[in-house]
């Protein structure tokens, strides 16, 4: 596995413009980088605007890209690391893993990605010495012997045949819940990303495994379709932690001689996630809430609301929420102009614009019978203050509203 520290590696932080002098990056490595990752970072070539310097700018990704063998680009996020893991908890419901306190002492993401891969590997490997799950598979195979339901009709109308069509079942840990569990170790040890520390017991893990399962591709899909029982029920959190990794180390598994895949998490979808899942887990009773909700109208045209807080007496829709992770000031007129068109579609009459930091123009609106708000869900704070002070601001009637700082 290769290690981080041998790569010359450049720096920038999410949303922040930052130049680099002609001779730092080549351009067959910046015209790889605009072909392959133009969706993550913005690139102006060295022109007169920019004084003949590379300009970088991500566009609301973090994490690492490796660009070469020898050359790659690391996205630092804008939020603390601890808040960045704060999110991670609640967004893939991992808080029961309390050792994982530890981690919000990470440094960079380097480190928080080692962390979080080298505690996946100690407990894969400590499932694995108290038995992988495994589960009874049928099969049907000509024997010498009787084992399980013998097929009569056949024994009857071919008595030469001295082979026995036998169905039986038999148990096997070759199943979907350890797959998932040995792909992703393999991305991991794929990444490029383990450290010399980390590496071996990612490596362990991953041959342990192999003497049970064979190697096959999965997906983040895979993690969130599993069903859980009182023999399994252990796995759910360890597959959550496999769906973070599946979903931010390489979106496309491609074969090759490629020795490095890009780790790269889209914090507009995580920050969207971490709002969902912290306010089901802090809402009033008296409400409830649907994320990614669909509505049609016509033929031809589907929203997908990120939020809807319902009254759970009347089932009547009380607040849209949309999340807004941007470096905005102001709430802009699309953005406005999209969340009216919720409420009507769903004839709600408040919607909130919701921002991960503090905006200098807050917008509290009437349009029509619609209520249109912007609120704070910050990430510069601790997390779980920043929410209750969301909470207090989201409820409250516009002559008690929190003034957000």
């Amino acid at each position: 596995m290769m290690n981080p520290a041998q790569v010359r590696t450049i720096e920038i932080t999410e949303y922040q413009v930052k130049s680099f002098p002609n001779y730092e990056i080549s351009e067959i490595l910046a015209i790889q980088l605009y072909q392959k990752y133009s969706q993550q970072v913005e690139i102006e070539f060295p022109n007169y605007k920019t004084a003949n310097k590379w300009q970088l700018k991500a566009k609301g990704w973090v994490g690492y890209i490796p660009l070469s063998h020898e050359f790659g680009l690391r996205i630092n996020p804008k939020v603390p690391i601890k808040n960045l893991f704060g999110m991670l908890e609640y967004a893939y419901e991992i808080k029961s893993f309390r050792f994982l306190e530890g981690l919000m002492e990470s440094e960079d993401l380097e480190e928080f990605y080692n962390n979080l891969a080298y505690i996946l590997a100690q407990k894969i490997l400590e499932r694995c010495g108290k038995g992988l799950y495994r589960t009874y598979l049928s099969k049907t195979e000509q024997l010498a012997y009787v084992r399980g339901r013998l097929n009569l009709q056949q024994a009857i109308q071919k008595p030469w045949d001295t082979k026995l069509k036998c169905s039986y079942e038999e148990t096997t840990t070759d199943i979907s819940e350890n797959h998932i569990l040995m792909w992703t170790l393999f991305i991991i040890g794929s990444s490029g990303l383990c450290s010399e520390r980390i590496s071996p017991t990612v490596r362990k893990a991953y041959q342990v495994l192999q003497r049970f399962v064979t190697l096959k591709q999965c997906s983040q899909q895979d993690c969130i379709e599993q069903q859980y029982n009182r023999l399994n029920e252990d796995y759910r959190i360890l597959h959550n932690l496999c769906r973070f990794f599946l979903e931010n180390t390489a979106p496309n598994h491609e074969t090759g001689n490629r020795m490095t895949l890009p780790f790269l998490v889209d914090m507009a979808k995580l920050y969207e996630l971490f709002v969902a899942e912290w306010l089901k887990m802090h809402l009033p009773k008296n409400f409830y809430l649907k994320f990614q909700e669909s509505v049609k109208i016509g033929k031809n045209l589907l929203f997908k609301i990120d939020l809807v807080l319902y009254d759970s007496l009347t089932l009547a829709p009380r607040y849209i929420l949309d999340t807004k992770y941007k470096t905005s000031t102001t709430p802009s007129t699309e953005d406005v102009a999209q969340v009216i068109a919720y409420a009507v579609s769903k004839g709600c009459q408040e919607v909130i614009l919701v921002y991960p930091s503090y905006l200098t123009h807050h917008l509290n609106e009437t349009i029509g019978n619609i209520r249109v708000r912007s609120l704070t869900f910050s990430l510069e704070d601790n997390i779980n203050q920043a929410g209750n002070t969301f909470l207090e601001n989201l409820f409250f009637s516009e002559s008690t509203l929190i003034i957000e700082k």
